[in-house]
């Protein structure tokens, strides 16, 4: 006998969404030039028209953030600058509910992740982070590190709330002032994240927001008075950061695609392992830079991992992302939607095996099936280039230095798994692992205590963490300090 989930729908009412926003600059709300819609990706409903930022949007916000900087936020004491932080988390935990009612609106993922995972995390990163800003000396980066100044911040779409806690709250406990753009599709959070600035206090020009596209984000990448560039989001794109920056003395941490390897060894925990993997992949969409989207199994279990694996797909529900029992959402937009599809199409004409369990979709909005492509060699596109979806490539492997070497063969170098029962195994393969991020007998955990950053083409320098710190922090002879 089976049981149907009646639906369990988080309410809207929550949540004020404005006809209209403007850039958030020197602490309050500017009216923009142009305006671009916003979509909710799970019914297409146009949810608001957000300013698209132009070069003097970007010249204001720049100035608001090196006056600020100048005459207030680097004058103010560590511990000064710690409790801001601390105001800001607790508004955050405060205001949660409409948070992630929002970012499920804006974003498309499930309710039960933005409630459960997302906001959770943004608030524990400013929490950490205000512990940090009265230490700074003690963090290991010499005596008396001084900040860049003025930061400017480009996040993505995936992550929206979450990213923009990963790169303002280690920004603002070290010194620094921000210059911030969300992404185009996804950037109500953030300009709601402008309330809670102006909730907190904060003094004016500190945090500024400037929305808009590629174009606003390669404005702020450009401009003489930014010093620090932390962006989050494509190899195609940050490769054209890297070269924008190369002249200059401007510093960056760039963290880039990924095309992570979840690799299972035949001591697994078999059942667990399983959970593990759904985890790893389509969590999020697989709209995750360090997404587990390459199986690599040990032959002698993989006939036993890919039957478990799809009764367990077929658990998955598919649906309304502001219902609590969905586990997958809608595609953040149609753009990526396309993109998923071309790849996807692209496996099944090189001759792997593509298999999804029945699931119904809704003929609104962006959807795409939890899906997995068996008979997958190193010579697959699908194998190799990031496909950032609910997508997942199985390869096999016979003995452990042969799962190495195809974890190892790829561009990127962000992410791994590894699942074992025996801890010499896991302590061998994650030294031969060329990643930043490696799980063992799990996936997809995220600590602001812990470091993140990846190897190759999956980008520059760690955030969270002491790590993080660093990357917006002048050390040595660098900061001046004697």
């Amino acid at each position: 006998m089976t049981f149907e989930y009646a639906p369990a729908l988080e309410s809207r009412s929550i949540v004020e969404i404005k006809s209209k926003y403007g850039h958030f600059i020197d602490g309050k709300f500017v009216p923009g030039k142009k305006y671009f819609p916003t979509l909710n990706p799970a019914t297409e409903e146009v949810l608001s028209q957000i300013s698209l930022g132009t070069t003097s949007d970007v010249d204001k916000a720049v100035a608001a953030a090196q006056k600020a900087y100048t005459k207030t936020w680097s004058k103010m004491s560590g511990k000064e600058r710690g409790k801001y932080l601390y105001r800001i988390a607790r508004i955050l935990q405060e205001r949660a509910r409409e948070f992630a009612v929002l970012e499920t609106l804006d974003n498309g993922k499930p309710i039960r992740e933005t409630r459960d995972i997302d906001i959770p995390l943004v608030a524990a990163h400013f929490f950490y982070h205000a512990g940090w800003a009265d230490k700074l000396d003690y963090a290991g980066l010499g005596h008396s590190p001084q900040p860049y100044g003025v930061a400017g911040q480009i996040i993505p779409w995936n992550f929206p709330l979450l990213m923009l806690a990963w790169k303002v709250a280690p920004a603002l406990a070290t010194g620094n002032t921000v210059v911030l753009k969300p992404a185009e599709t996804t950037s109500l959070t953030a300009l709601l994240f402008a309330e809670v600035c102006q909730q907190a206090e904060l003094p004016n020009g500190v945090v500024n927001i400037v929305t808009g596209d590629g174009s606003t984000g390669a404005t702020i990448v450009n401009h003489p008075g930014i010093h620090k560039i932390a962006f989050t989001g494509s190899t195609e794109v940050g490769k054209k950061i890297a070269r924008a920056i190369a002249s200059t003395d401007k510093k960056a941490t760039l963290e880039l695609g990924g095309k992570g390897a979840n690799i299972v060894f035949d001591d697994a925990p078999i059942d667990e392992t399983v959970e593990g993997i759904v985890n790893g992949i389509f969590f999020n969409q697989g709209h995750v830079c360090c997404a587990g989207s390459r199986l690599i199994l040990q032959e002698s279990v993989a006939d036993e991992v890919i039957e478990k694996l799809k009764v367990r797909m077929t658990k998955i529900r598919v649906g309304d992302p502001l219902d609590k029992n969905t586990d997958l959402g809608a595609i953040n937009s149609k753009e990526q939607l396309l993109k998923i599809g071309e790849l996807s199409a692209v496996g099944d004409a090189e001759g792997a095996e593509r298999w999804s369990p029945a699931c119904s979709l809704s003929e609104k909005g962006y959807w795409f099936a939890p899906t997995i492509f068996t008979g997958v060699t190193q010579a697959h596109r699908i194998a190799q280039e990031e496909i950032f979806g609910p997508v997942l490539s199985v390869l096999t492997f016979r003995t452990p230095q042969e799962a190495i070497e195809k974890a190892n063969n790829t561009p990127f170098g962000l992410s791994a798994g590894i699942w074992s029962e025996k801890g010499s195994r896991i302590f061998w393969a994650s030294q031969q692992l060329k990643a930043g991020v490696i799980w063992a007998n799990t996936f997809n955990k995220f600590d602001p205590a812990s470091p993140f950053g990846g190897y190759k083409e999956s980008g520059w320098g760690r955030e969270g963490g002491r790590h993080g710190l660093a990357a917006y922090l002048k050390t040595g002879k660098e900061s001046g300090a004697k």
